[in-house]
């Protein structure tokens, strides 16, 4: 029986992964998180809560910055894979709080790597964000295409990440599967994304602040999509080295080493009017707008290529935001006590 790492366990995506695979059997499963502040930490422990005592499940309150402790959690759990999960996560928080992702994103990701390469874990994958994408006008975002021009500091760490996977990929032979979210949302998600704080303003009939205008387009992801395409990647050999790839034209996608890239995401970018429309037919209530300008560090659009994806696991995210965001809605009465 294989032994996974999730790393970020109490998280959005990390919790629906670890209930996933507690689900399907066969692996025994290690969750480390440090339950932060960044979020209301009742939500979190929420997560863990609806876990329950799974036998092949095991958590330990950690914190990735925490270098002695993670190098003891790697050398008592030697873990087969590791999906490391755990970040300084949004864009806005970033301008004003930029030490929080150095130290989780990079110091953080450096403690992961270095326990992957002295314990001999045999695939790390991890956590990337279409934020990487920046300042790139092209449409679709494709893993093929440089992202050397991030627009804020999250995307900078997340671009950071990436190189040092890389790294370690071509130095120690570490396979390495980095894989790029687009906007995930649904049940349990995070409070500071719009979706979330949106349905919460509505049903206290405030208003909402809508940026630029309303004139933003967002690949919206439901999150059993990208657990989907996670459990695949897991059961799928990790990567090896690319026999076609080519130094003098290098494919940002792949490499020498056995390191890969992915997008994860709807294809299909929406409306942020048409996001705000679903929500008020799913929670029956009528959002009142607050205009407000672009903010530092947004992009006007993401739209994933995911033709990779599919191509190497036959699988490409299909929820439509209407059905998600019904089933979100669903979840945050529930979870809130509305009737």
């Amino acid at each position: 029986m294989k032994t996974i790492l999730i790393t970020g366990a109490a998280g959005f995506i990390g919790y629906h992964t670890v209930k996933r695979l507690c689900r399907e059997g066969g692996f025994k499963l290690i969750g480390i998180d440090n339950l932060n502040a960044y979020y209301d930490p009742a939500l979190k422990r929420a997560r863990l809560g609806d876990l329950g005592t799974p036998e092949n499940f095991t958590f330990h309150e950690l914190d990735l910055a925490d270098r002695e402790g993670m190098e003891a959690l790697f050398a008592n759990t030697k873990p087969d894979i590791v999906l490391n999960f755990a970040a300084q996560a949004g864009v806005r928080y970033s301008l004003d709080h930029p030490h929080d992702y150095v130290r989780s994103n990079l110091d953080g990701f450096m403690n992961v790597l270095e326990g992957c390469r002295n314990h001999g874990t045999g695939h790390l994958i991890f956590a990337s964000s279409s934020s990487v994408y920046g300042a790139n006008g092209k449409i679709p975002f494709s893993v093929h295409d440089p992202v050397d021009h991030p627009v804020s500091l999250y995307a900078a760490t997340k671009k950071a990440g990436e190189l040092m996977a890389h790294s370690y990929a071509h130095l120690y032979r570490l396979p390495c599967t980095g894989l790029r979210f687009f906007t995930v949302y649904g049940p349990w998600g995070r409070p500071d994304m719009a979706y979330y704080k949106f349905a919460e303003a509505m049903r206290a009939g405030k208003p909402i602040e809508v940026y630029n205008h309303g004139d933003m387009r967002r690949d919206f992801t439901y999150i059993d999509d990208i657990v989907e395409a996670l459990i695949r990647l897991i059961k799928k050999d990790p990567p090896q080295p690319d026999p076609d790839w080519n130094a003098l034209t290098p494919d940002p996608a792949s490499s020498n080493a056995p390191y890969r890239l992915y997008n994860i995401g709807n294809n299909r970018p929406e409306k942020l009017t048409d996001m705000i429309a679903f929500l008020e037919e799913a929670l029956g209530e009528k959002a009142h707008k607050t205009f407000l300008p672009m903010q530092p560090g947004d992009v006007y659009e993401t739209f994933a290529d995911v033709d990779d994806l599919e191509k190497a696991v036959g699988f490409r995210p299909e929820t439509s935001l209407k059905d998600g965001l019904s089933r979100f809605v669903e979840w945050y009465d529930a979870y809130c006590g509305h009737s």
